[in-house]
C-alpha cells in the first residue's frame, strides 16, 4: 500500500479496483499521437484507470477520498464495457490499517458518477445497504441534485443502486465547505455539474486533488479535457485557475485514477519534481 507522509498528515492509497477506459474519450479532441507519448495504451485503444481511494486520518476522524468502484454490483457487461478486471478490497485495505469500514467518519465525494460512487454501498443478499454506515458523504448540492434525478445524458452514470441506500448520510454543500479545519471542497463544475476539488492545508501541508478535472498527470494540460466533461470549457477554466495556482505554491497533487502516479509536485520550471509512484 503507498502512502505519502508529509509533516503529521499521512495518505494511504486503497485498493477501490480498475477499469480501462477509451483513450480517445479520455483525452477528447487531443490527437492519439499526442497523448498516447504521456500515458500508456493498449492494443484495444484502452487506457488503465485505477479507482482508489485516499484514506487519511484527521483531528481523530477516519477519511476517505471518494469511494472506489465497489464490489458484487456490476454485471458481466457493464465489467466488460468499463474494462473492469478487478473491483474493490476495500475492506482487505483498511484492515491492514486497523480500520473497518464502520470506522470511517468522513467520505469527500467529488462527484458521483459510477466509479466514484459505486463503493458506496453493496449488496446484503437482494438489498443495498451503506458499506460504510457511520460516515457523513459530503458532495455539492448540484451533484446530489442531479444524482436523484440525472438528465438523459447523466443517468448512464447516476444510479440509484449508488444513492438510494446512503441518502441519510449525504450532507451537500452549495459552493464550499471546510469540512475540517484546513480541509475544503471547492464546487468547480466542468466535468459535471456539480463536480469539486478538494484543497487541503494544514501546518505546511498543501494538497490538492483535482479529481476528473486531471485524472491522471497526463491530462495537465488545460485543454486536454474528456470527451465525458459535460461543461468542458468549465473544466478548461477551473484546470487554468487551480492548476497553475497549486504549482506556484507548492502544492502535491492527489491522484484517485492516475496507474502511474498516486502523488506528484511540480516545479515552477513545469518538471516533475517529487513523486510517489504506484507500485505494480
Amino acid at each position: 500500500m503507498e502512502s505519502l507522509e508529509l509533516q503529521g498528515l499521512t495518505f494511504k492509497w486503497l485498493n477501490g479496483g480498475v477499469t480501462r477506459m477509451d483513450g480517445g474519450a479520455m483525452f477528447g479532441v487531443v490527437p492519439k499521437p499526442l497523448w498516447s507519448r504521456k500515458y500508456e495504451v493498449n492494443d484495444k485503444n484502452q487506457i488503465e484507470l485505477r479507482t482508489d481511494p485516499i484514506f487519511f486520518q484527521l483531528d481523530g476522524k477516519n477519511i476517505l477520498i471518494e469511494s472506489g468502484i465497489g464490489s458484487g454490483k456490476l454485471t458481466d457487461k457493464q465489467k466488460r464495457n468499463y474494462g473492469v478486471t478487478e473491483e474493490s478490497s476495500i475492506e482487505d485495505s483498511l484492515k491492514t490499517l486497523g480500520v473497518t469500514p464502520e470506522d470511517i467518519d468522513i467520505i469527500l465525494m467529488t462527484h458521483m458518477h459510477f466509479d466514484h460512487a459505486c463503493g458506496l454501498t453493496k449488496y446484503e443478499g437482494e438489498k443495498l445497504v451503506p458499506v460504510f454506515p457511520n460516515a457523513e458523504i459530503y458532495t455539492s448540492q448540484t451533484e446530489w441534485d442531479e444524482m436523484r434525478n440525472p438528465n438523459i445524458r447523466s443517468k448512464n452514470t447516476y444510479w440509484k443502486e449508488n444513492w438510494e441506500s446512503i441518502a441519510h448520510q449525504v450532507k451537500p454543500f452549495s459552493e464550499e465547505v471546510e469540512v475540517l479545519d484546513g480541509v475544503k471542497m471547492i464546487h468547480t463544475g466542468g466535468h459535471s455539474d456539480g463536480h469539486s476539488i478538494i484543497v487541503i492545508e494544514r501546518g505546511e501541508n498543501k494538497l490538492i486533488h483535482m479529481a476528473d478535472l486531471m485524472p491522471t498527470h497526463a491530462h495537465k494540460n488545460p485543454l486536454w479535457v474528456l470527451a465525458y466533461d459535460d461543461y468542458p470549457m468549465t473544466s478548461i477554466y477551473a484546470k487554468e485557475k487551480w492548476i497553475q495556482k497549486a504549482i506556484d505554491e507548492g502544492f502535491w497533487f492527489l491522484f484517485y485514477h492516475d496507474a502511474v502516479y498516486r502523488a506528484l509536485k511540480w516545479n515552477e520550471q513545469d518538471e516533475i519534481e517529487k513523486t510517489i509512484d504506484r507500485e505494480k
